[in-house]
């Protein structure tokens, strides 16, 4: 099925531009090319064979490998040969962890001595920002 240019970016940001199974970086302009490294196609992650439908819930970005690989088997097990559980987090997802990760990471200053509460408060933001923003699912 042919998609449109503002219809594969919404399927491309899902993923922040990783497979969605195997997590290599995949390049947006290089959709639908075959022959080339990190090119990618639209993905069903319920087959159509099995009842998938064309909802952008059931679309994610694949490398070209990993989707005529996975042919009609589950997304769990196709993922599962790579490690993996979850898709990769998109870009606002990221940035949605790292402010919330922020936030915990400030409230250790309540545990703090009062002179070192506003240090404790920006080194545990700092640090939650970071670990928020790297984390991704496994």
């Amino acid at each position: 099925m042919a998609y449109d240019v503002k219809f594969c970016e919404r399927i491309f940001s899902k993923t922040n531009g990783r497979c969605h199974l195997c997590r290599c970086q995949l390049n947006f302009n290089k959709y639908g090319k075959s022959d080339t490294k990190d090119s990618w196609e639209v993905e069903h992650s319920v087959p159509r064979a099995k009842g998938g439908t064309d909802h952008l819930n059931n679309l994610y970005a694949s490398c070209i490998p990993c989707n005529r690989s996975k042919g009609s088997a589950s997304t769990r097990a196709a993922r599962a040969k790579n490690g993996f559980k979850c898709a990769p987090l998109s870009k606002k997802r990221k940035v949605s962890n790292a402010l919330t990760w922020g936030a915990v990471g400030s409230l250790a200053a309540f545990f703090a001595p009062p002179p070192l509460r506003i240090a404790v408060a920006l080194i545990g933001m700092v640090a939650g920002v970071t670990i928020g923003h790297e984390v991704e699912p496994d």
